[in-house]
């Protein structure tokens, strides 16, 4: 009686924790090394800033020095817009001679196109003795194994004058064929 009780006690083994556990943990890993690489690129953005743009202390300094700084950081400048104007007009050469390059192969293909087939009209006999070769000696009537489709001509109603039609139907014996006609 003892041992029942403890088994109605047990909870059922539940898989589903065990299924999607390593997929939790795989996420949570990913965002933690998704944050930290955010974090480094951040430190490398600052460290690339301050080595390339040292802070400037222009406290105590004259008024001929700072003319001098002015001087040097404009000729950097200057030396910074050269080298971006070269780069842009090689960019630009380089997308031009993709572009023809581009074309020349449109060019080369356009030149190599397929011809568009044209239908041949074969005859069923020509067409076995093409695949068959020379085994094929007797001819087939293919033809005379279709079904053939029996058409059933519907009966057409005679045209009568449609005087006599109106006078024979009005009144009431009209309006009783009438009715007839449409209850059958």
């Amino acid at each position: 009686m003892s041992e029942m009780i403890l088994t109605v006690q047990k909870k059922p083994f539940s898989h589903i924790h065990f299924l999607f556990f390593p997929q939790i943990r795989l996420l949570t890993v990913a965002a933690q090394m998704l944050q930290e690489e955010t974090e480094q690129k951040i430190k490398e953005r600052e460290a690339t800033l301050a080595e390339r743009v040292p802070p400037l202390s222009m406290s105590g300094l004259s008024l001929q020095e700072l003319l001098d700084l002015c001087k040097d950081l404009h000729h950097k400048i200057d030396v910074v817009d050269e080298e971006r104007y070269d780069t842009g007009l090689k960019v630009s050469k380089n997308d031009q001679e993709i572009d023809n390059m581009n074309l020349k192969i449109i060019e080369i293909q356009s030149k190599f196109k397929k011809p568009t087939l044209k239908r041949v009209k074969i005859s069923a006999e020509a067409m076995l003795s093409v695949l068959l070769g020379g085994k094929h000696k007797e001819s087939f009537d293919f033809k005379a194994n279709l079904k053939t489709v029996k058409k059933e001509e519907e009966k057409k109603e005679e045209v009568t004058d449609w005087r006599k039609n109106v006078e024979a139907m009005s009144g009431m014996e009209g309006r009783k064929k009438l009715f007839d006609a449409s209850g059958n």
